[in-house]
């Protein structure tokens, strides 16, 4: 009976078991609303029902803007992974290891160089999971590529921020970033390059007091989390209860702190708008092509295509 018991029904059990992928459906944090996953993927990881828009990665965020969902990776300069041996309740070391295994970016800023809607630009991504899209010096690198390559390329420059702000464990070298940051939007302003910035959920500290907030045009999405200090701090500070809606990006607009709250659905063609309209462009057809992978961009003015590792 004990053989019956502890070898055969397990067994039978483990055939008959059926595996269900930890990601197979997602709960809306407005509603509570469980959705499949790949409904909220099809639909640009915003919820069908409640339009709540849930954090892109920053690869499926290149790929709802370019055009075929083709464009070329760029090479980012290599930094010190940790300047200063930081190290509080874990090592800062061991802090960038796992964020670059959960995300599989270098750091918290990609770049991409492509076609919208049949026009070159420069889109550079923050991506939240990857430590809160902190700012620290590679992503400051990654900025600075991404002004200076729109110089090269005289072509618009698009920013999606998505961060909580400097990145700690670098101390000044991180603060440091954002008056490079600031001299980067200003070259191409002094270049009268187009310099547009997409605010996405949560973009706060001092990413907000920098470059996010520089941009030609301001975007935001519905319901980002846009401001400098934490809802909470202020009150404590100034000792008064903040208006409904504080620092979400409805609020912003009608305060004159951003331009336009844009859903996602509709935020390629308007960024396309802008940019035609910005650099007096005519409209561009785009013609089809097969999707590819993204491919490194060389140094040469004239990337060529070639396969991808």
């Amino acid at each position: 009976m004990n053989w019956l018991t502890n070898v055969v029904r397990p067994k039978i059990r483990s055939i008959l078991r059926r595996e269900t992928p930890e990601n197979l459906w997602i709960k809306c944090p407005d509603t509570g609303q469980l959705v499949f996953y790949k409904d909220v993927e099809q639909n640009q990881f915003v919820i069908p029902g409640s339009n709540y828009h849930m954090r892109m990665s920053a690869t499926a965020r290149l790929k709802s803007i370019f055009d075929n969902e083709t464009w070329f990776d760029v090479a980012l300069p290599d930094v010190i992974a940790d300047p200063l041996k930081f190290r509080d309740e874990r090592k800062y070391a061991d802090r960038i290891r796992d964020a670059r295994a959960k995300t599989g970016m270098n750091d918290s800023v990609k770049v991409g160089y492509g076609k919208l809607e049949g026009a070159g630009v420069v889109v550079a991504v923050q991506d939240f999971d990857f430590m809160g899209g902190s700012l620290g010096m590679a992503a400051g690198e990654a900025l600075v590529r991404a002004f200076e390559l729109a110089l090269e390329k005289k072509s618009p420059c698009i920013v999606f921020a998505a961060s909580g702000g400097a990145r700690m464990q670098e101390g000044i070298l991180s603060l440091m970033q954002l008056p490079r940051s600031t001299v980067g939007v200003q070259m191409l302003r002094d270049a009268k390059l187009p310099y547009i910035v997409v605010l996405t959920n949560p973009t706060t500290g001092g990413v907000t007091a920098s470059y996010a907030m520089l941009g030609d045009v301001q975007i935001a999405e519905p319901g980002a989390l846009i401001g400098f200090a934490g809802a909470r701090v202020i009150e404590q500070t100034i000792r008064e209860k903040l208006p409904e809606g504080f620092q979400r990006a409805e609020y912003l607009k009608e305060h004159g702190m951003i331009d336009m709250v844009v859903h996602r659905h509709d935020l390629k063609p308007t960024l396309g708008r802008l940019c035609r309209l910005l650099t007096k462009s005519p409209a561009a057809e785009v013609t089809a092509k097969p999707v590819a992978t993204a491919i490194e961009l060389p140094a040469s003015p004239e990337p060529v295509p070639a396969a991808h590792a």
